[in-house]
Order: structure tokens, then C-alpha cells, then sequence
């Protein structure tokens, strides 16, 4: 394995790079010139054909230094086969599948290539036919293109080209059995690029079995250096005074992030700041995915500029603009604070990072800073302090609540398509004179006061079911339990 630290004294343009002229030009559509550092370093020995390894910290560019020459080699070749990708991106989370599939979209049509994005809590149905119709490059959570396999409707004996984004996270969500399984489904001659803003613990594991002879590329330590990023330590005497705090730093100017450590926190600090009277939504993996996406649509648009979120938003999302991270709840190691602030300062831009810290979290924060990098001293704080508002532009909230977000309108039934149409009832009819009566039109039995409608329980001579019979019954005592696998996908 060879190693090298990257410099940006001299970067190459992407033309000298090897890319071909209609991916440049898409790049250049798209605002993009020239290569940042870690795609300057890895996008020659990627379309050489090499196993990758890179690292840098989030916001560095990752997704084009494999995306990119993914696409180069991809283009090359014949076109995919029905459910037959030739080129896997596999990732931990929906919103990061989402962000590359709209990373690539542009430059893949560029070269006449289809990719597409595979996840769980959308339409597997909707996938499946997808894929049927020819996927070039495929972005695909782990347990979802699991499943699909299974259900016979793709096919990885095709696939050149692996990349994992993301894979210590993929490591810590305790999704390596499965990525080994989709591994193994690959070619063993295929080529492999992994990419993380860590490269340690599990991941060795991957590297060494599935990774030959491969060039690290590292652009930055697994520090805080940003140079454009400040971070502070804001000291809050009690859980009241924090909420307080979070609600009049949630009221300023501009998009914030919130991370909370549950789910529930999520939901209860985003109603908290809505009843305060900030828009605010929340994030986390227990929302359905279109719930998610039209969260994250309105916080991107600024229509809604507050995210309280748990760790799902903390790798591999890039909103624009992002100016504050607040760390309502501090994280609990500090890979995880890393990961949290790159959300902001992204690509050169200016951001601030807040730690809001409780007497009782000092000394657990403080060895969390040290280890992440963080050099600075924490501050006392209260409502309404002028620091306060110097460091994150924080101001008393309207206090007007503002209502809870709609859900989205469920579609309507109507009578055509594979329903029937319910048939009318005659004008002043009962129910059972309007056509629902019993058997062959017998009235309705009518039923003692008091008596139960409950059917007569299983062994009583009546079944739990409707249609038992007994020897149904005592097939279906006797038949095993479904495996708990079948029935508990993961839904990642």
C-alpha cells in the first residue's frame, strides 16, 4: 500500500487529470473549474485502474474524486444490462444516496450514462422497475439492495467499479455483514474505492480483504483545522437556561443546524422552537422518506431555516450556506463533533460551531474538544448575553407559534382504475334496506339489547378467523414462525 499527503500547491486542471471533454464542460456548467485537492489526488490513479483509499474531512470533495472517474471508466464500456449495474456506490444513508445520485445525474447524462439511487422507506416496486429499465451507475444503501437481490431484481456479477463512501459510518451502524455480502456478489477482479473522512478501526477490515495493493490519498488530519471554522463552548447552568439559549440562537438570521442525541429530542426541541415562534423542522431515521426529503428541500430553500436533527444529517450532507452548527446535545465522542461541524464552513466558506454545556457534561466535553482538535475556552452564558449575540447572532424570538408542518395529501380513491364503484344507496334507505343485506336478501337479524357482535372464540366452537375451519386451524398451530429476518428488513 502506498500513501501520500496531498498538497494544493500546484493543482492540475481537471482536463489534464484525464477526464474526457463533455465531463469538463458539465463540470464547468455546473460552476466547478478545477479539482479540489483530494480529487486532484485520486482521480489519476482511479481511472488507472487502482484501488483507492481516501480521506479528508467532510466538505473536502469526495463525492467527485470516485464519482467522477466511476463515470470515465463506466463510459468506456457497452451499455448495462436490465438489473445488471456496472458501477456500485454504496453509502449509509438515504439522504446521502439522494446527494450523490443528484451530485452525478448531470455529469453521467453528459456521457450517456443512466445512474439511479436505491433506498429503504421508498417503493421497492418503483426500484425494481428502474432497474429493469438499465442502470449504469447504482447508489444504494446496503439492506435495501439486499433486498432486492433477494427478490431477483439486480444483479452485481456485472459491476467493474465499487466505491464505499462513508464506510467507518457504515462500519459504527453495524452494516459490515451486509457490505461484505454485496462485496462478495461482485467480481473479484473488479476495482474498489473507498472513501471516509476516517480510516480506521472496522474499515481495516474491509481494506484488507477486499482492497489489492491500494494508494492512500489523505488531505487533512482527523482534527478540527478548518481554517475557516471557529468553534466555542457555551456554559449554561441548567437544562432551562439551555433551552432558552437554543431557542434565541434558533431566532437569528440564517440556515442553523441543531443535533440532538434521540429522536424524540429531535421532535420535542423543533416543536419547542415552532411554539416559540421559529419555523423549524426535524430530521431523523424514524421519519418516512418523503418526510425527510421535503424536510430537507425546505431547509435547503430557506423556507424553513432551522434543522434539528440527530446523527443522520452529520456525514456526507452539503447544503449551501449552512453559517451555524449548534450542538444542543454534545456528542459523544469526537469523531462524531467532526462530523457534526461539517456542516458548515463547507468548500471555503465561513461557520460557526456552538456546544451548548451543562455543569454536569464539562468534564466529558472537554476530553471530547481535546481529542477532535479543538482548541478554545468556554464561555458563561445566559438569554439575552451580548455574547451571545456577537458569536451567533442569536434575538428573542416573536413568541407567536407557528403551526405544525401538514403531512401531504393522501390520494383520493376513485372509481376507476382496479376498484369498483360502490353502488349507490336508494334515497332514504337504512343500510339493510339498500342492497347490504345477508345471504340471499334476508333482513338483518335484529340483535338483543346488549348482546356482543364479537365472534365466538377460537376452541368454543367457533375459529379466530373468518373462513377457519378446524383443520385449517390446527394446520396453521402447527406451521413454524416465519424467520425473524424476513420479517425485520432493514430499512436503512
Amino acid at each position: 500500500m502506498s500513501t501520500s499527503a496531498v498538497s494544493d500547491a500546484t493543482e492540475p486542471t481537471f482536463t489534464e487529470l484525464g477526464l474526457p471533454v463533455a465531463l469538463v464542460q458539465a463540470l464547468r456548467n455546473a460552476g466547478i473549474d478545477k479539482p479540489f485537492p483530494i480529487q486532484a489526488a485520486t482521480i489519476g490513479d482511479a481511472l488507472a485502474g487502482r484501488d483507492v483509499l481516501g480521506r479528508g474531512p467532510t466538505g473536502s470533495g469526495k463525492t467527485l474524486a470516485f464519482g467522477l472517474p466511476i463515470l470515465t471508466r463506466l463510459a468506456e464500456g457497452p451499455p448495462s444490462k436490465p438489473g445488471r449495474p456496472r458501477g456500485l456506490v454504496l453509502v449509509p444513508t438515504r439522504e446521502l444516496a439522494t446527494q450523490i445520485e443528484k451530485a452525478l445525474e448531470d455529469a453521467a447524462r453528459s456521457l450517456g450514462l443512466r445512474v439511479a439511487s436505491v433506498v429503504g422507506g421508498a417503493p421497492i416496486k418503483r426500484q425494481a422497475d428502474r432497474l429493469a429499465r438499465g442502470v449504469d451507475l447504482l447508489i444504494a444503501t446496503p439492506g435495501r439492495l439486499d433486498d432486492l437481490i433477494k427478490q431477483r431484481n439486480a444483479d452485481l456479477s456485472d459491476v467493474a467499479i465499487t466505491a464505499l463512501d462513508e464506510a467507518d459510518h457504515m462500519a459504527d451502524m453495524g452494516f459490515l455483514p451486509q457490505v461484505t455480502r454485496l462485496l462478495d456478489r461482485t467480481p473479484k477482479q473488479g476495482q474498489r474505492l473507498l472513501f471516509s473522512a476516517t480510516l480506521d478501526g472496522d474499515v481495516d477490515k474491509l481494506v484488507k480483504r477486499y482492497l489489492s495493493n491500494p494508494v492512500t490519498h489523505s488531505t487533512a488530519p482527523a482534527e478540527a483545522s478548518v481554517s475557516t471554522m471557529t468553534h466555542h463552548l457555551f456554559f449554561v447552568r441548567d437544562k432551562n437556561i439551555k433551552r432558552t439559549v437554543a431557542t434565541e440562537i434558533a431566532a437569528r438570521d440564517g440556515l442553523t443546524i441543531m443535533f440532538v442525541r434521540t429522536k424524540h429530542g429531535a421532535d420535542r426541541l423543533a416543536k419547542q422552537l415552532r411554539g416559540a415562534g421559529v419555523d423549524a423542522g426535524s430530521l431523523h431515521g424514524g421519519k418516512a422518506q418523503n418526510n425527510r426529503v421535503r424536510t430537507l428541500a425546505a431547509f435547503a430553500d430557506g423556507s424553513v431555516p432551522v434543522l434539528v436533527t440527530t446523527d443522520v444529517a452529520a456525514r456526507g450532507i452539503h447544503i449551501d450556506g449552512v453559517s451555524l452548527v449548534v450542538h444542543f446535545d454534545p456528542p459523544a465522542e469526537h469523531k462524531a463533533y467532526l462530523h457534526r461541524a461539517g456542516r458548515t464552513a463547507r468548500a471555503g466558506e465561513d461557520g460557526v460551531v456552538v456546544t451548548l454545556v451543562t455543569d454536569e457534561e464539562r468534564k466529558d466535553v472537554a476530553a471530547m474538544t481535546r481529542k477532535a482538535g479543538v482548541r478554545t475556552d468556554g464561555i458563561d452564558v445566559r438569554p439575552g448575553d451580548r455574547k451571545l449575540v456577537d458569536i451567533t447572532g442569536a434575538r428573542k424570538p416573536s413568541g407567536i407559534a407557528l403551526a405544525t408542518p401538514a403531512a401531504p395529501a393522501q390520494p383520493t380513491r376513485t372509481s376507476t382504475g382496479a376498484g369498483r364503484p360502490r353502488r349507490a344507496r336508494p334515497s332514504g334507505a337504512t343500510a339493510s334496506e339498500g342492497g347490504h343485506s345477508r345471504g340471499s336478501g334476508a333482513p338483518r337479524r335484529d340483535r338483543p339489547t346488549g348482546e356482543s357482535r364479537s365472534r365466538k372464540p377460537a376452541g368454543a366452537g367457533g375459529h379466530a378467523r373468518s373462513g377457519d375451519t378446524p383443520t385449517n386451524s390446527r394446520r396453521r398451530a402447527g406451521r413454524p414462525a416465519a424467520p425473524a429476518g424476513n420479517r425485520n428488513r432493514s430499512a436503512n
